[in-house]
């Protein structure tokens, strides 16, 4: 959630956006382990023990609340970092700007300052599959493994507006009417910084691409086929072979198939491991 919570009666026009889907979406604030990274700092949990240190980065309007349903099992095998980001639940927003980039640096210095050293198992989840994309792509010496649920791509409100104009309009509106600064800010500079990546490697790494196999009415035809090409190309952008589709997820992966999310996460960790 953000700061600003959205009302009920908007919550259906997220529907057609693989950005800011709100199904699911609880409350809750921090839990057993959870710290404060001080004033004006992202609200982090961690938890549980073992290497490499498992990152989790939540998705547009989201904070570490998405990942209630993964982090007690993903924590039985390795420490995991949970956070809110600026501008989600408690924590202030920033004058910086919200570009990929950005974001990625910002989740380095706040594991930096917590003192949890590298390297570490992304993972991320919408828009937050993107900050993790940055950041491998910045930072590779600090990554083990990377692990993608549903991540927007690099292109997707450009491509979305090419090839999905049915779905415009009522993403701007929910833009409009349902996002706080912070997420109008973060939506708006999703695509920002991007371009310094173009031809660059990802890391050697394991990495496993999870997607939604499950679309709603509102989002089938234009916006279905849109993002599936998206999809096709994030294996290039990843350089693997493979994505894996949750025949009975929505946009929530690790909600509406926990078991699949911690599986992966724990392939990834025990091939990191043995590299």
């Amino acid at each position: 959630m953000t700061q600003t919570r959205m009302p009920k009666l908007l919550r259906p026009l997220m529907l057609l956006s693989a950005l800011a889907l709100m199904a699911g979406c609880s409350t809750s604030m921090g839990g057993p382990g959870s710290r404060h990274g001080g004033k004006n700092q992202p609200a982090y949990t961690l938890q549980g023990v073992g290497t490499p240190t498992v990152v989790l980065q939540a998705g547009l309007l989201d904070g570490k609340e998405a990942w209630d349903d993964v982090l007690q099992e993903l924590a039985a095998n390795n420490q995991v970092f949970a956070f809110d980001r600026p501008g989600h639940n408690r924590v202030p927003a920033s004058k910086t700007p919200r570009d990929p980039c950005t974001i990625a640096s910002e989740q380095r210095q706040l594991l930096r300052n917590a003192g949890i050293k590298p390297p570490y198992i992304l993972v991320g989840h919408s828009i937050g599959g993107l900050y993790q994309y940055a950041y491998a792509a910045m930072y590779p010496e600090d990554v083990a493994g990377m692990v993608l649920l549903d991540p927007t791509h690099p292109r997707h409100w450009e491509t979305i507006q090419r090839d999905a104009p049915d779905a415009v309009g009522m993403i701007r509106l929910a833009r409009l009417a349902a996002f706080s600064s912070t997420d109008k800010a973060e939506f708006d500079a999703q695509a920002q910084c991007l371009e310094r990546f173009n031809g660059i490697k990802m890391p050697a790494v394991p990495i496993r691409l999870l997607v939604s196999g499950r679309f709603k009415a509102e989002e089938r035809g234009q916006y279905e086929n849109a993002l599936k090409r998206l999809r096709q190309d994030w294996l290039r952008l990843l350089g693997i072979k493979n994505m894996k589709t949750i025949a009975d997820s929505g946009h929530y992966i690790q909600k509406d198939a926990p078991e699949e999310v911690v599986a992966a996460v724990r392939q990834v960790s025990a091939e990191a491991r043995q590299r």
